[in-house]
């Protein structure tokens, strides 16, 4: 009679060890010769000239980072010894690094090390230096940011643009930019461009902006009109978002929800260090969510947005204060104006700031809720007026927020000013060479 073990032995040879206890081996799959040549034949050689180029390019910025990051000037071997790269390598990338324009020496000692101290390695200020421009509602903004990172000029010229044209407004935008230009001296190669609404990042087109009434426009196109733009490699982001990446570049936080306060209401979303833009890129649209489904019309067509209760003309109208014609950043009301009017305790002034703290919880909390974020930060005009704004803000939150009991999300003001955004458009330039490093060397 067969025992059960010698039952299991019967199975195809293929599938059991053979082994008294019948366990079954795992099977090899059979091997694509056809495909594993294939493969062989599309994989570059270690030495191969496109395997050379790309470890290059990733070693460029590699190094570039380095020095980048580094607090004080660094040394070619810091450099190797921070990398694992061998000295003669990291030597010939900085020597490249440094032809092209990008990093030079500094008579300054490079951290670290005894004896006779090593040349220092920085970022070069004169190298290609990041053009921000901005358009909003009530202003407009010019930016230039060196290459290490310095703010070498920063202009911000009010007005009212509600009923301006397109081209009118593009026109002004260049003439900052060339004054721009003109006072700093710096090569300009690139700029980018931050509006509020929502645009296909990073060429367009802006699909609708409801506070200045445009709607499907090719804003690169009407900037290419004018002559200095003309020459730039230009690129369109939503000024949400550019506030967020200049907020990111000086505090490091890693998560955070950034709310800007202007005539709209703009939102920046960070998680694990990294700008979340969305699908189409237009995440951060917090003005345009619903805190009264039946409440005010909106210019975006929708009914009880959080802009009507929370924005700065929505604030100025609860307030009671009246906007000078043709004025708004320039003249009264201003963000100054208001926050005045707090300190001296004004009751309409005071009741609108809380209003708008109580809608910013309702919407805040929902994106709390959505995206489990433990940080808001307050910009643009809620930076100044937090202290009224945020009490309000805050109860909302730990009455909403379904984690709020275990982990309250905290609230605080920016560290970057109204200004963010036009910064972080400047920046964006810097920050795109830095990344790619070879395309300026080879170009």
């Amino acid at each position: 009679m067969s025992t059960p073990a010698a039952r299991a032995c019967r199975s195809p040879p293929c599938l059991c060890n053979g082994s008294a206890s019948g366990t079954v081996a795992p099977v090899p799959a059979p091997r694509d010769e056809t495909r594993d040549e294939l493969r062989d034949e599309l994989r570059p050689p270690s030495s191969s000239p496109a395997r050379q180029a790309h470890l290059r390019e990733a070693n460029l910025v590699l190094a570039l980072d380095r020095i980048a990051r580094a607090a004080s000037p660094i040394s070619r071997a810091g450099i190797s010894a921070e990398t694992g790269l061998t000295r003669a390598t990291s030597s010939s990338l900085v020597d490249i690094l440094i032809a092209a324009g990008l990093v030079r020496e500094t008579r300054r000692s490079a951290r670290g090390g005894v004896g006779r101290p090593a040349t220092g390695l920085e970022l070069d200020p004169q190298g290609p230096a990041g053009l921000g421009l901005e358009l909003n509602v009530d202003y407009a903004a010019v930016c230039i940011v060196d290459f290490s990172g310095a703010v070498r000029h920063l202009e911000v010229v009010e007005g009212d643009f509600r009923d301006t044209g397109p081209a009118e407004v593009f026109r002004r935008l260049a003439d900052l930019a060339q004054d721009a230009r003109d006072a700093t001296g710096l090569g300009l190669h690139a700029a980018t461009l931050a509006i509020p609404g929502l645009v296909r990042a990073p060429y367009g087109p802006l699909q609708l902006a409801p506070n200045l009434g445009w709607s499907d426009l090719d804003v690169l196109a009407l900037a290419h009109e004018q002559p200095l733009l003309s020459t730039l490699e230009l690129t369109v982001d939503n000024d949400g978002n550019l506030a967020a990446l200049a907020e990111m570049s000086e505090s490091g936080h890693v998560d955070a929800l950034l709310i800007s306060g202007e005539i709209g209401v703009g939102g920046g979303i960070v998680l694990d260090g990294r700008l979340f833009r969305g699908r189409h890129g237009w995440s951060g649209e917090l003005g345009h969510v619903a805190v009264v489904p039946d409440g005010p019309q909106c210019k975006c067509g929708a009914r009880g947005c959080l802009e009507q209760f929370a924005g700065h003309d929505a604030i100025r109208r609860a307030a009671g204060v009246p906007m000078s014609p043709g004025t708004s950043l320039g003249g009264t009301p201003t963000a100054s104006h208001l926050l005045a009017l707090a300190e001296e305790g004004d009751g309409a002034t005071l009741a609108a700031l809380e209003r708008a703290g109580w809608a910013l919880g309702v919407a805040v909390s929902g994106a709390l809720n959505l995206l489990d974020i433990d940080l808001v930060k307050l910009a643009g005009i809620y930076r100044d007026l937090a202290p009224w704004i945020a009490p309000a803000l805050e109860r909302e939150i730990a009455e909403r927020v379904l984690a709020a009991p275990w982990s309250r999300p905290t609230v605080v003001p920016a560290r970057v000013g109204a200004e963010a955004a036009v910064l972080g458009a400047a920046r964006s330039v810097v920050d795109r060479v830095r990344s790619n490093p070879a395309r300026w060397v080879a170009g």
